[in-house]
């Protein structure tokens, strides 16, 4: 009989490519789990053919469509004490995947919930990009749309972190010509593709190079890996004591156009506004 203390939900990450990355942890918890939600069940029932293993749990679907509708079932049976494994057709659960909403209802309900890591797809983008990877940041899929996709560029065209962008091969190169619309054509880049698999590949050039490559076709899975923002030369105050002067000559008060000008250029008001003190006392000698 079930035990309710011991019922947890396991977010199981699987392999992206190579059924090798199997840990061994998940091939124990796959064969002894009472329930498992799979994104795709019988892309599951391929993988268990894989790892050789006999389940004997209850298996459903759990993907984007029914997430909401197939909550209550799962969280009844952690909370009978079962143990509900949660799997996607690659990678780790809730990452660009289905599984946040599981985990986000687990914790308002005070159910337990662990994770069995695997294979990720960013981190191994990531890692094999030749790219800085002290600092970044996943940006999951993008915009199918070009102006959404624009859009979504221009905002991050002057983040400083590392960027990891999952695509689909068809719009792989107006992606590309986008990135390098917005963060300039000369930005360091690489695409990943089919990681782990028979025909895995990376292409690192600059943004220009790997579009102008991608025109021509790629086939497989993509993870788009791009540079960070060179850090700006901060703003100096002297710089822009003309333009706090042009604000006050529209009718705004000199301190409140110093702050108006302070807080875009990220200086403080009292530097900024003393520099054009400074300015006019000079004018009047």
């Amino acid at each position: 009989m079930a035990d309710p203390q011991t019922g947890r939900i396991v977010l199981a990450g699987t392999p992206i490519g190579n059924i090798l990355d199997a840990p061994p942890r998940l091939v124990n918890l796959l064969t002894g789990a009472d329930v498992i939600a799979a994104e795709d069940t019988r892309r599951f029932r391929k993988l268990a053919a894989s790892l050789d293993i006999t389940v004997t749990a209850r298996v459903v679907s759990y993907y984007e469509h029914n997430e909401t509708s197939r909550l209550p079932e799962l969280l009844e049976a952690v909370a009978a004490g079962q143990t509900v494994v949660v799997l996607t057709d690659a990678g780790m659960p809730s990452v660009s995947d289905p599984g946040f909403r599981i985990v986000q209802a687990a914790a308002e309900a005070n159910l337990t919930v662990t994770a069995v890591p695997g294979p990720s797809a960013v981190l191994t983008a990531l890692a094999v990009s030749g790219l800085p990877t002290d600092r970044f940041c996943f940006e999951g899929f993008l915009p199918r749309k070009g102006g959404d996709r624009r859009r979504q560029f221009g905002a991050l065209a002057t983040e400083p972190r590392t960027m990891v962008f999952f695509e689909s091969p068809h719009r792989l190169a107006s992606s590309l010509e986008d990135l390098a619309t917005a963060f300039g054509a000369d930005r360091r880049a690489a695409v990943c593709r089919e990681l782990t698999k028979t025909y895995e590949e990376t292409k690192r050039g600059t943004l220009a190079e790997l579009a102008q490559w991608a025109e021509a076709g790629v086939k497989g899975e993509i993870s788009i890996v791009v540079a960070g923002a060179e850090p700006q030369e901060a703003a100096r105050a002297d710089d822009l004591v003309d333009e706090v002067m042009a604000v006050a000559a529209s009718g705004v008060r000199l301190k409140d156009a110093a702050a108006q000008v302070a807080a875009t250029a990220g200086l403080k008001t009292r530097e900024l506004y003393q520099a054009v003190l400074a300015r006019k006392g000079d004018d009047r000698s």
